[in-house]
């Protein structure tokens, strides 16, 4: 019964398959396949070149088409105004089955290239406007600027300084008689005007000063607004300039100078009138480019709204048609039965629903040749698939991402499902903090499917996958909190306490009333003055007890593994004296502790016992109690017995194995068998001869009973034992010490939390009037704040991170291999995924 459900507790259970597909069917039941996700196909022509398959050619087409989708949507990205995108789920499917598949291929190809091609006009068009109104614009400016300079030069009286050096002497100077006759002034001196970036002036300037030894006069205005390339949108900064100075050579050596800088140089006449008539006609010209321009500009963007109504499906039939013959690509051409072969794995409980779809991919096709499927026996290990869903799968993610377990293997993903959440608010238990990280959850689970369907960014696209993560965080932060009674490092009198505070010669003692508190730490010890002693011995004693029980726990996951893989030795040569080496030390010390906490020690006439030293005496000087410090009567001689036991597991995990493996090996040489790797048999047939001997069938024979485990000898038994003892033993040592990171996180978090209360909110509670309003409003926001940023998201990720390393070292190394390899089949729903 239990094989008619799946179940997270081991991967599904996987069949070898073998597919012969008839060529014109094949791009229809690789569709359907693909549809459903649920086959892996293998690769059966490893040593064939990836350009010399056979649906190189579809390939290559349609990662044209791919990158012509992709220049679509990068031309879409650079408008300045977004343009709407229609998702998927909104557009009407093309249909890429059944006989009119070619067509339609054929049809979209021909409709990117058709756009692609107008897109690529309007854009060179739109380009050469673009700079031609630059150009045009940047006259324009020289114009204006020119004509102010020269109006400023014949209104100026005295002299004009020919070069940022004072001290030159001026080339443009004017006696009285050109003074009293301004209105008839004429500049002999020839120049050069344009544009040229401003970062570029200074540079010009002492270029020019030093080659020209001073012999010009210049000046430049910077222009207002910026020019924008139409192609990489970056802005640029121009100044209008112009030089003047005397002789071609000179002028020849200004224009090679400022063309070398990039300058841009305008033909600009001296006469008034001329330059008025070329500015008009200037202004005149960009007008009417501009008008051309802007129409432009909107047919271009009426191009992007089309292709963007059509884009996202579009993307998607290109991405499923070349995984299709990507996929293709790994199958084997029967040239005989012209027919292709495929091999590959699915679950064997979705064996039917594959059948159906072949039969479904056939009535598309229009014919009457339906695929055939079989199932093959083989001694292969096939990929690891554990079904999840939207809540399961970031538990399954995160014991995925320390490796994937090995095929039927028990998978600790399961069980992190509560394990994870719970060590985790062990460590972050607060009332408060908890309810923040509840609603964050809950608040993305009320709008995963908006969300699902978003880009939402690396950050953001992390905390949402793991929502239900969060969800049981928060869930299991409130358990927490409450044990702890810490809300915002505040307490809560939810029942009567245990204690009365009864004044004693000044000082307010803590007097029990016989009542014990029902659910949490009683709140009256928050006042106390040795409430961090006792709140540290009680959190140090829990982290023992729940890693050890987390170990326990893990430890006892051997048990399944090595009954489904019937590996009986295992349990008694690891698993058993694992166990008992763990509780006998450690499992004692738990129990210790649980018996220590349910004994009123102001009855007794002894002292309570430090269990740290205890234990450090019971492995240095077994079978010696102090009398004044003894926990329970016959308190050496049980300590006598678990040592002895710890001790007889050291070499009984040491030796047993080894000697039973030993053991095997006699008895199978014993009766005469050898390894295949000796080469002192009678038999020494080569593949080839194997093959002819069967028929052709042989190799197909071989490669279906062949195994993939790799082969030991006896010395690397042994080896590998003695290691992984070794490994065992000190690893219950400093994994159960590890376990007290739980104590630590969350002293560290209740103290942050108080800290945080005292220095912000504590202080202006009782501020009267309206100032004390506001300045509580300000402090509270800076609280809260500080609150969820530190607290709830740099606390919690620390916690996260320490939770995860729990699981992953202390826990898995117990019990997990991890040597498998993930289930990776054709789903086009992943296809974005892979991309």
């Amino acid at each position: 019964m239990g094989d008619d459900y799946p179940s997270m507790f081991r991967s599904e259970p996987m069949s070898s398959v073998e597919l012969y597909i008839p060529r014109e069917v094949a791009h229809d039941t690789v569709t359907e396949l693909g549809e459903l996700g649920n086959v892996q196909f293998n690769d059966l022509n490893p040593n064939v070149n990836p350009f010399q398959r056979s649906f190189v050619g579809e390939i290559r087409r349609f990662e044209d088409m791919a990158r012509r989708t992709r220049f679509f949507i990068s031309q879409i990205e650079k408008e300045k105004d977004p343009i709407h995108i229609r998702p998927l789920s909104d557009s009407a499917p093309l249909i890429t089955v059944g006989p009119r598949a070619a067509r339609t291929v054929d049809e979209l190809d021909e409709v990117l290239g058709e756009h692609e091609a107008r897109l690529l006009q309007m854009n060179e068009s739109y380009k050469t406007l673009s700079e031609r109104t630059k150009e045009l614009i940047e006259a324009r400016y020289v114009l204006r600027e020119t004509a102010v300079f020269f109006d400023k030069a014949e209104t100026q009286q005295g002299e004009v300084r020919s070069s940022f050096d004072d001290s030159s002497a001026p080339l443009l100077q004017y006696d009285d008689r050109e003074t009293q006759h301004s209105s008839t002034l004429q500049f002999e001196l020839e120049f050069v005007a344009g544009t040229i970036e401003r970062s570029h002036i200074p540079t010009l300037e002492r270029v020019l000063w030093r080659l020209l030894r001073g012999n010009l006069y210049m000046n430049h205005t910077d222009i207002a607004e910026p020019f924008v390339d139409p192609v990489t949108g970056v802005e640029t900064r121009k100044n209008v300039f112009i030089i003047f100075a005397h002789g071609e050579s000179i002028l020849a050596k200004i224009r090679k100078v400022a063309e070398s800088m990039g300058a841009t140089l305008y033909p600009i006449d001296a006469n008034a009138d001329k330059r008025a008539d070329s500015l008009r006609e200037v202004t005149a010209r960009l007008e009417d480019l501009q008008t051309v321009l802007y129409h432009t500009g909107l047919t271009r963007r009426s191009e992007l709204m089309i292709i963007g109504e059509n884009l996202s499906r579009w993307q998607d039939v290109v991405c499923k048609e070349k995984a299709i013959y990507e996929t293709m690509n790994l199958f084997n051409y029967d040239v005989r039965r012209k027919t292709l072969v495929a091999k590959g794995w699915c679950p064997t409980r979705d064996l039917v629903i594959i059948q159906a779809a072949l039969r479904r991919a056939t009535e598309e096709s229009g014919t009457n040749v339906v695929p055939i499927l079989h199932e093959l026996p083989t001694n292969k290990t096939p990929p690891t698939f554990v079904r999840t869903n939207k809540f399961t799968e970031g538990f399954q993610a995160i014991m995925d991402s320390y490796g994937t377990a090995t095929y039927q293997e028990v998978n600790p993903g399961l069980f992190a499902i509560i394990t994870f959440p719970f060590l985790f608010a062990v460590m972050f238990g607060d009332i408060g903090h908890g309810l923040i990280i509840l609603f964050a959850a809950l608040y993305m689970i009320a709008n995963e499917r908006k969300w699902a369907r978003s880009n939402l960014g690396e950050i953001t696209a992390m905390f949402f996958s793991g929502r239900y993560i969060i969800f049981l965080m928060g869930v299991f932060s409130l358990y927490t909190g409450l044990i702890y009674n810490d809300i915002f490092s505040l307490t809560l009198h939810l029942w009567r306490s245990g204690w009365d505070l009864v004044n004693m010669n000044g000082m307010e003692v803590g007097v029990p009333t016989g009542r014990v508190y029902p659910f949490g730490l009683d709140p009256a010890w928050r006042t106390a003055d040795n409430s961090l002693v006792f709140s540290n011995s009680y959190k140090m004693k829990m982290s023992i007890v729940l890693g050890v029980t987390h170990m326990t726990f893990a430890l006892c996951l051997q048990l399944p593994n090595h009954i489904r893989f019937k590996r009986p030795l295992e349990i008694y040569t690891n698993f058993i004296p694992q166990m008992i080496f763990l509780q006998s030390i450690f499992g004692y010390l738990v129990v210790c502790i649980i018996y220590k906490w349910s004994i009123d020690w102001t009855t007794r006439s002894t002292e309570p016992p430090s269990l740290l030293n205890m234990l450090i005496a019971m492995l240095l000087s077994p079978g010696k109690v102090d009398p004044a410090t003894q926990l329970y009567p016959g308190q050496g001689f049980v300590q006598v017995i678990l040592v002895l036991l710890a001790v007889v597991c050291v070499p009984w995990m040491l030796c047993a194995k080894p000697y039973f493996e030993w053991k095997e090996m006699q008895k199978i040489q014993g009766q005469g068998y050898v390894g295949l790797d000796h080469h002192d048999g009678l038999r020494h047939s080569t593949d080839e001869a194997l093959e002819n001997e069967e028929g052709g069938n042989g190799q197909a024979a071989i490669e279906q009973m062949e195994e993939e485990h790799e082969q030991h000898d006896f010395g690397d038994v042994v080896v590998h034992q003695v290691i992984h003892t070794i490994e065992y033993c000190l690893g219950c040592i400093s994994h159960t010490a590890s376990y007290l990171r739980l104590w630590a996180l969350s002293l560290a978090h209740a103290q942050l939390s108080e800290v945080l209360w005292s220095m912000t909110l504590e202080g202006y509670l009782g501020m009267p009037g309206i100032t004390g309003i506001i300045a509580l409003a300000l402090i509270g926001s800076l609280w809260f704040g500080a609150t969820v940023f530190i607290l709830c998201i740099m606390e919690g990720l620390s916690a996260f991170l320490h939770a995860l390393r729990l699981h992953w070292v202390e826990a898995n190394s117990k019990h997990y291999g991890g040597e498998g390899y993930p289930f990776m089949p054709l789903n086009f729903a992943k296809l974005d995924e892979k991309e």
